[in-house]
């Protein structure tokens, strides 16, 4: 990416980095000031997190996510979920023989989890058309990054029914279910789906993007309290605990729906303007219902597409990023400042 970095770079008004999706507005105040006033916090913080965050967890998983009967023992807070999917498959004593699956276009970390503890990863279009003999760990991730894809609740009902006829553990990556567009995302953790059972299922959520705390490494899992037991023994022993002061930051953020609804209204501003840029500067949007990011093509190879952006001053992601069925496409994220997303709709518009 570094020579189309450098080329963006050049342009006389300067890159619109678009590549990742790292949030540019600032942190709430309410959270920052929970943040300093947890500042004196000379003691080791616990790994299951204080009470007051098992309590907020537990009430925004009641009401945003419509899950019912959640006790402390279905919470367990993480540091940040990049950490969480890429030691996961070796947290759960995954190995040699091992399988672990995962979306055909999806989050590279994934992969990594599985290199890491020497199982397999395989990838899937439809998870029930897999082989579950030697499949352990299943990865759904909906909505999807890169491609923005909401899977529909029948989906989710199906998926959930086939994995624990047979056997088989669901993670379900929610990070981006705050953040529909043209589709309500769906949590496996609702009774509708899960029905009202969380035996074999763990969703995963981050405050990284609905809160803008991508640097205070805050995220939790839910579901399954025997799968969460082991793990949070596990973590104990690996001293993978979430810092005091974030941990009131998210009691705080999990509080709050103004920030997070003020923030989305930022970034559907930032998706309608980039979106329709695109379309008329002829580009075709697939999927991209949800995220935080436009799963773009102009029928070509990603890398010409990702060259002739990067000749406007705009930075993309080549979509083989995301796998070999990205070829084609770019993903396009929308966490740009205002300016910045206003400068790339001018030079789309050239």
């Amino acid at each position: 990416m570094e020579p189309y970095k450098a080329t963006a770079a050049a342009h006389p008004d300067g890159i619109v980095d678009l590549s990742v999706g790292t949030p540019v507005d600032p942190v709430p105040e309410l959270v920052q000031r929970a943040l300093t006033g947890a500042a004196n916090s000379p003691g080791y913080p616990t790994v299951w997190g204080t009470p007051a965050l098992r309590d907020a967890i537990k009430g925004w998983l009641e009401k945003r996510l419509g899950a019912r009967s959640v006790e402390h023992t279905n919470i367990l807070p993480v540091v940040g979920s990049k950490e969480l999917v890429a030691w996961l498959p070796t947290q759960l004593g995954l190995g040699a023989g091992d399988q672990v699956a995962y979306p055909r276009l999806a989050y590279p970390t994934y992969e990594v989890g599985a290199r890491l503890c020497g199982a397999e990863a395989v990838v899937y279009d439809d998870p029930t058309e897999l082989d579950p003999t030697n499949l352990k760990l299943l990865w759904l991730n909906s909505p999807s990054n890169p491609t923005g894809r909401v899977l529909a609740k029948d989906e989710l009902v199906r998926i959930v029914a086939w994995a624990r006829e047979h056997g088989v553990l669901i993670f379900s990556d929610e990070c981006y279910l705050e953040l529909g567009w043209e589709a309500e995302p769906v949590s496996v953790l609702h009774p509708d789906v899960c029905g009202g059972s969380y035996e074999g299922i763990v969703a995963v959520h981050s405050l990284s993007k609905r809160s803008n705390l991508a640097g205070y490494r805050a995220a939790f899992i839910a579901g399954d309290a025997a799968v969460l037991g082991e793990l949070l023994q596990i973590r104990k022993h690996g001293g993978m605990m979430t810092a005091a002061p974030v941990q009131a930051a998210t009691v705080a953020a999990l509080g709050d729906d103004a920030h997070v609804q003020e923030q989305r209204a930022r970034y559907a501003a930032r998706r309608a303007a980039l979106r329709e840029a695109l379309v008329k500067h002829g580009f075709r949007i697939e999927h991209s219902e949800a995220s935080l990011y436009l799963w773009a093509t102009r029928d070509e190879g990603c890398w010409e597409t990702v060259a002739h952006l990067a000749e406007l001053g705009i930075l993309v992601a080549p979509g083989d990023f995301y796998g070999e069925a990205g070829t084609r496409f770019v993903r396009v994220a929308f966490t740009a400042t205002d300016e910045r997303v206003e400068a790339a709709v001018k030079r789309l518009g050239q």
